[in-house]
């Protein structure tokens, strides 16, 4: 295939997204009626160094997974996920959390959330090489790569959940669209906020490092429980979306 990932001497072949799979939420739809299928991007998924660490981060219902992202354009909008919710935790009325870290390139981390068909906040986190950006309970999310480079970006999550789709594919997308002009809103949505622009979460918030490549918590996953407990954190949730620019 050519698209293997070596992660400590592991070969790794992705689950790779299609330009096909992203019919419907994009904003060229002219372009895409007479577009080629292609591949858009990779999804390395349950990444480990050892089966040691391997046992424990399933032992912990975590999981480790890598994205890669080349740089693109889909007709007039750059390249983007498909974006997705996550489900509430049972018994709960918190959805779970995630957390992403650049490793290579820049990212635009697009969250929005809803009050029933309102959009009521959307949030907009550019991130370079080292950064941490969590996801907080309740937002949908896509990510956006608007550079000339590779993004290469990581994330952790509970494995205990399957991401939600639909909610943003029966809208066609998220809120905005990201275009060479700029970001557009989109006008499935009704009563759309203007985008909040925050700076990356400071990583402190939850014990963790900037810069420090987040796989190490590998030696300590209790500093990932916000992800499978995340009702438990509310203040530290509170303080994630807190720093604008």
């Amino acid at each position: 295939m050519g698209k293997e990932l070596n992660f400590f001497g592991h070969v790794v072949s992705p689950d790779i997204r299609m330009l096909y799979d992203m019919e419907g939420v994009l904003y060229d739809t002219e372009w895409f009626r007479t577009a080629k299928n292609t591949e858009l991007y990779y999804m390395y998924r349950d990444m480990y160094e050892n089966e040691k660490e391997h046992e424990e981060i399933k032992s912990q219902h975590l999981r480790y997974d890598i994205t890669i992202i080349p740089p693109k354009m889909l007709g007039k909008e750059y390249v983007k996920t498909a974006g997705h919710y996550h489900p509430n935790v049972p018994g709960a009325s918190t959805s779970y959390s995630e957390i992403y870290q650049v490793l290579e390139g820049e990212a635009e981390y697009l969250f929005q959330k809803m009050a029933g068909e309102t959009v009521e906040d959307v949030v907009l986190i550019k991130a370079k090489a080292g950064d941490i950006v969590v996801v907080p309970p309740g937002y949908g999310h896509i990510t956006i790569n608007s550079s000339n480079k590779t993004l290469k970006m990581a994330n952790w999550v509970c494995d205990d959940f399957s991401s939600m789709y639909h909610p943003i594919k029966e809208r066609a997308g998220a809120a905005y669209y990201l275009l060479t002009s700029g970001y557009v809103p989109n006008p499935k949505y009704t009563k759309i906020p203007p985008i909040r622009y925050l700076k990356p979460t400071d990583a402190s918030i939850l014990g963790l490092v900037k810069g420090e490549d987040m796989y190490n918590l590998i030696d300590d996953l209790s500093k990932l429980d916000f992800l499978k407990n995340p009702q438990l954190y509310d203040e530290k949730f509170s303080k994630v979306l807190a720093k604008e620019i």
